[in-house]
C-alpha cells in the first residue's frame, strides 16, 4: 500500500484521529513481547479495538516525566539540527497499511530522526556507558527500526538529550532487516488478533 504522510501537529486532535485503530511504532516493543502474560500487548489491543468500534480516539496516558520530555524535545531537535548541520522536515504521522509511526522529522530522501529526553542521571549513564560503544539503548530499537519499516527509509538518528549543559547522544541506526522481519511478523499477528476481536464484539450486537 502507498505511504501516507499527514502533516498534522503531534498530539493534536487531528493526529489522534489519523492514527486510530492501527498499531504504531511507539508500541511495537509491547507488541513484540514474548512472555506468557503480555499484559501491555493485550491492553493495547483492546484500546485499538475500542477505537475501531466507537470511532473515538483512546485516552493517552501521561505523567510528569513524559510532560517534561515533550517540553524539551523541540529544543533537543533544534540543537541536533544545528550541531549536525542538517535540515529536518517536520512530520506528524506516517501511515503504511495497517501500521504507522510519528517520527520527529524526516531528513532528505532516506533519513529520519527520533528525539528522546532523559533525566540528567539517565543521560549521564547513556553518555558514559552507551555512547562510547556507539550502541543505542535496546529499549528504543523496536520504535526506531519500526519507523524505518513503516516509512520505508534507510536510516534514523536516535537523539537523546537532557540539560543544555550536557552533550547530546546521537546514535545512527541503519536498517536491520532481521530485526525488521521480527517486527513485521509480530505486527502481522497482532493485527490478525485485533481483527478477530473486533469481529467478536460486533457479532454481539
Amino acid at each position: 500500500m502507498p505511504i501516507e504522510i499527514f502533516n498534522v501537529p503531534q498530539r493534536s486532535e487531528e493526529w489522534y484521529r489519523v492514527r486510530m485503530g492501527i498499531p504504531t511504532a511507539s508500541m511495537f516493543s509491547a507488541i513484540m513481547v514474548q512472555n506468557d502474560t503480555r499484559k501491555g500487548r493485550a491492553s493495547y489491543m483492546r484500546k485499538l479495538a475500542g477505537e475501531i468500534l466507537t470511532d473515538i480516539p483512546m485516552e493517552s496516558y501521561t505523567n510528569d516525566d513524559m510532560d517534561r520530555g515533550r517540553e524539551q524535545e523541540p529544543e533537543i531537535l533544534a540543537r541536533y539540527a544545528f550541531e549536525h548541520d542538517v535540515d529536518v522536515t517536520p512530520c506528524g504521522f506516517i501511515k503504511n497499511g495497517k501500521k504507522g509511526c510519528s517520527p520527529d522529522g524526516l531528513i532528505g530522501k532516506d533519513g529520519m530522526v527520533q528525539i528522546k529526553s532523559a533525566a540528567p542521571h539517565v543521560m549521564v549513564e547513556i553518555l558514559d556507558e552507551y555512547l562510547p560503544k556507539k550502541m543505542a539503548p535496546k529499549k528504543h530499537l523496536p520504535q526506531c527500526l519500526g519507523e524505518l519499516w513503516v516509512a520505508e527509509r534507510q536510516w534514523t538518528d536516535l537523539v537523546i538529550g537532557s540539560s543544555p549543559k550536557l552533550p547530546l547522544a546521537v546514535f545512527r541506526l541503519e536498517r536491520d532487516q532481521s530485526f525488521i522481519n521480527d517486527i513485521d511478523t509480530s505486527v502481522h499477528w497482532f493485527n490478525r488478533e485485533l481483527d478477530d476481536m473486533v469481529k467478536r464484539i460486533r457479532s454481539l450486537s
